[in-house]
This record gives C-alpha cells, structure tokens and sequence, in this order.
C-alpha cells in the first residue's frame, strides 16, 4: 500500500510532517523521505522569503493611507 500520494496531498495542503504522520500514523522520517521524493519544499525559512516588491515603511503605509482619503473626501 502506498501512502505517497496521501502525503503528497497533505503537503500542498500544507501541513508539516509531524502532523502528516500523525494524520496517516506513520513515522515522521517516513513523511521526509516522501517529501524529498516528491521534490517538495520543505518547510520554508524566515529568510527564504523574498518579496516581488520591496514592503513600504510604516511612514510610507501612513502616507499613502492619507493620500487614499483625501482622494476619497475629494470625490
């Protein structure tokens, strides 16, 4: 029996190993072993983010959050 697409699933669902295994009541390793397999990410570090934009300052967020009303009130 193969449990490789259940894990798969879960995976792009996104759930973590631990919980996929506890899920399918199989070992943890088992779940990375199928993980690495099925060539998927595994789970995503702080600094493995990179943004498309770069994210605007709190000062920035207020201004444009101004410029929105005032266009608003103009309107």
């Amino acid at each position: 029996m193969s449990i490789r697409p259940a894990i798969d699933a879960l995976i792009r669902d996104g759930h973590s190993d631990a919980s996929i295994a506890l899920r399918l009541g199989c070992d943890r390793s088992t779940v990375g072993k199928n993980r690495r397999a099925l060539d998927k990410a595994t789970a995503r570090r702080v600094d493995d983010y990179r943004p498309d934009r770069m994210p605007t300052s709190p000062a920035q967020q207020a201004a444009n959050r101004a410029r929105l009303l005032a266009a608003l009130r103009a309107a």
